[in-house]
């Protein structure tokens, strides 16, 4: 005779694994509602041929590996190549990433293949846990940190990376984590280094740098966050999309930046409409650009009066 409580659905009398994967149906769920209600993020997926990026990345390191290092390139290809999900990446899988941006004896190509095929990881609704294994050393936030040190090519991944972890709402928010460490000598947090890339790029001369940092701070200002998270990073850009105003961007470039610039406007009441009136330019000077940036200038102006 089957058990009562069990066809009634009774959680006491489920086994912990079917309660496990209940309760991760159900967040899966969730995070499909919210991500059907929020703006659609700017992430780039067609940019990188996961395959050829893999197999470029092996012919450079090749030999040069220890054991260990050459069964995380096989699970890396099960998790990039196998649609495997990211149980296949054990306990150590970023101490070798660590290892394969870091080593100066790798040429700069292995750092920058390694982050695009982790650009292209972020895409994948499980890259989640792959960055959880990184609260420890902040091996992928350290390194992007560094991004006005990189050379071109490494920078151009560094934005990529960041920019397609907008894809979804964990790895979205994992960007905004507010908790510091110790980084040479500063204190940093994953904030602190996705407002530094998003400026640098941002300001950058270098127009795909520039096309991926307008595409990151439009997606930062599209989350839906607690406002103490924006205030300490709203100022910084802000200076910075004014700077950038003066650059005369693109159509495309220029409705992202005004978005993000009447986001900031309307979450800091008092700092940034006073910047933008100190600095300039002020929106109403890019009026006529098209329909959907006359909106968000009329939204600014608002609050300027």
């Amino acid at each position: 005779m089957a058990d009562t409580a069990a066809v009634n659905g009774n959680p006491e009398s489920t086994l912990p694994s079917e309660q496990v994967l209940a309760l991760e149906e159900e967040e899966r769920k969730e995070e499909e509602e919210k991500k059907k209600a929020r703006d659609p993020p700017i992430v780039f997926k067609d940019l990188i041929d996961v395959k050829d990026e893999f197999d470029s990345l092996v012919a450079l390191i090749d030999g040069k590996l220890s054991p260990e290092e050459q069964k995380s390139t096989e699970e890396l290809q099960q998790y990039m190549i196998g649609d495997e999900g990211s149980w296949a990446l054990s306990d150590g899988f970023l101490d070798y990433i660590n290892r394969l941006l870091n080593d100066k004896n790798f040429p700069a190509d292995v750092r920058v293949k390694t982050m695009n095929l982790l650009a292209m990881a972020a895409l994948k609704d499980d890259v989640i846990l792959v960055l959880h294994q990184d609260r420890k050393d902040h091996v992928l936030m350290n390194f992007a940190y560094e991004i006005d040190r990189l050379s071109r090519e490494e920078q151009e991944a560094v934005a990529l990376f960041m920019a397609n972890m907008f894809e979804n709402l964990s790895s979205s928010e994992w960007l905004l984590y507010i908790s510091e460490w110790q980084y040479n000598t500063q204190q940093i947090s994953n904030i602190r280094v996705t407002t530094k890339v998003s400026v640098h790029c941002l300001l950058s001369d270098n127009p795909i740098l520039q096309d991926r940092g307008s595409a990151i701070i439009y997606n930062l200002a599209a989350k839906e966050v607690k406002t103490v998270v924006f205030d300490d990073i709203a100022v910084e850009i802000t200076m910075a999309l004014l700077q950038y105003f003066n650059q005369k961007p693109s159509e495309e470039q220029l409705f992202r930046c005004m978005k993000a610039l009447a986001r900031f406007a309307d979450v800091s009441r008092q700092e940034v409409p006073q910047l933008i009136q100190m600095i300039g330019p002020e929106p109403k000077t890019f009026r006529g650009t098209s329909e959907r940036v006359d909106i968000l200038i009329e939204q600014i102006s608002s609050k300027l009066r």
